[in-house]
């Protein structure tokens, strides 16, 4: 019979012991597959533990998106971005700014206990912004999602990576690479956080074109899925405001939980993405260490990337879409399908017509 609650405690900042109550610690989160047994509450608590290090290393000092569910993988799920009740006295948090204009507070996870606590509360995955806590305005991470269509494999996707590290390092950026815990991979660059967000966004757009430029057959910047065919799409919208990545050692809301694991860019195309779950990920990082230790050991410059977005603006190509929760933008295109756009009821900036 399992144990009605646990007592976790964990040492803070300040080397001062933190207590976190963990009810139910049986529960289970993600039932058992093919590949693994059950996993429990409990299980996912001793997986934090294990990769608590390199975990916080991504997660500290940056407001997170929590990814929550009610009664494990196949309940509700849901995301928080208000602080859930009955936060901690010790944990602290930071106002951020949202597309619509509002700010609140959103949960920063320094610590373990912090970490525990917000497993405890059902948390999944983990979501950090792109920015620190003293500066919500100016991200230092710039951020690429590599999103593969169906009728593409993980080699594709692999290639598609290689290509962008090459299109990146020529623009002055050091690039790094981590699985997503599903079909893609994610690359990111710690950049000098100078730039607001849509200016971060043009830049990412700018690396995006000349990937595409170079690899046509293979990845696309087209938003509309019915565009893209079978290429792979190159997310820039990732870079935009509110919108987050899956945490470094993050587990994901799938059967089997897997997680999303920093690889070298040797590694990469070697370690199969599906093997790496959250019964096998300790061992992973015991073996081979962390591969993005050295993410933020040298900020690189976005001004390379920058360059790309100015030079294809003088070539006739403008903005691109954003998330549907952001305001209308300027020189945005129609937000409408292309199979459903008439072209009479929309002007040469992308606004509907009035009486259309």
């Amino acid at each position: 019979m399992p144990a009605d609650a646990l007592t976790l405690t964990a040492p803070g900042p300040d080397g001062e012991e933190r207590a976190v109550r963990l009810s139910s610690p049986g529960k289970v989160v993600w039932p058992a597959t093919e590949a693994g047994a059950a996993i429990t509450k409990a299980d996912l608590a001793a997986y934090l533990e294990a990769v608590s290090k390199p975990m916080l290393r991504a997660l500290a000092d940056r407001p997170v998106t929590l990814q929550r569910v009610r009664g494990g993988i196949e309940g509700e799920e849901f995301y928080s971005k208000n602080p859930p009740k009955g936060v901690p006295e010790w944990s602290r948090t930071t106002t951020c700014t949202y597309p619509s204009g509002r700010s609140h507070p959103q949960l920063v996870i320094d610590d373990l206990a912090t970490l525990w606590w917000t497993a405890q509360m059902g948390t999944v995955t983990w979501h950090p912004w792109p920015v620190r806590s003293g500066d919500n305005d100016h991200p230092d991470e710039l951020r690429i999602d590599l999103d593969p269509q169906p009728g593409r494999g993980f080699a594709d996707v692999v290639e598609a990576a290689r290509g962008l590290r090459e299109v990146m390092t020529e623009a002055g950026l050091t690039p790094f690479v981590k699985t997503t815990g599903n079909r893609g991979v994610h690359v990111f660059a710690a950049i000098e956080p100078r730039l607001e967000f849509l200016e971060v966004r043009h830049a990412v757009i700018g690396l995006a074109r000349e990937l595409e430029r170079r690899m046509p057959e293979l990845l696309t910047t087209a938003w509309w899925k019915e565009e893209r065919g079978e290429r792979i799409f190159v997310d820039f919208n990732q870079a935009t405001r509110d919108r987050t990545l899956a945490a470094a050692w993050s587990t994901r809301i799938l059967p089997g939980a897997p997680v999303s694991v920093p690889l070298t860019w040797e590694q990469l195309g070697d370690v199969d993405p599906a093997g790496l779950t959250l019964h096998t990920v300790p061992d992973f990082l015991a073996e081979h260490g962390d591969a993005w230790a050295g993410l933020h050991r040298e900020a690189g410059s976005v001004d390379g990337a920058y360059a790309l977005w100015e030079a294809d603006l003088e070539r006739g190509l403008g903005e691109l879409n954003f998330p549907p929760d952001h305001p209308k933008m300027p020189g945005e295109p129609p937000r409408v399908q292309p199979s459903k756009k008439v072209a009479e009821h929309w002007d040469a900036d992308g606004n509907r017509v009035e009486g259309t």
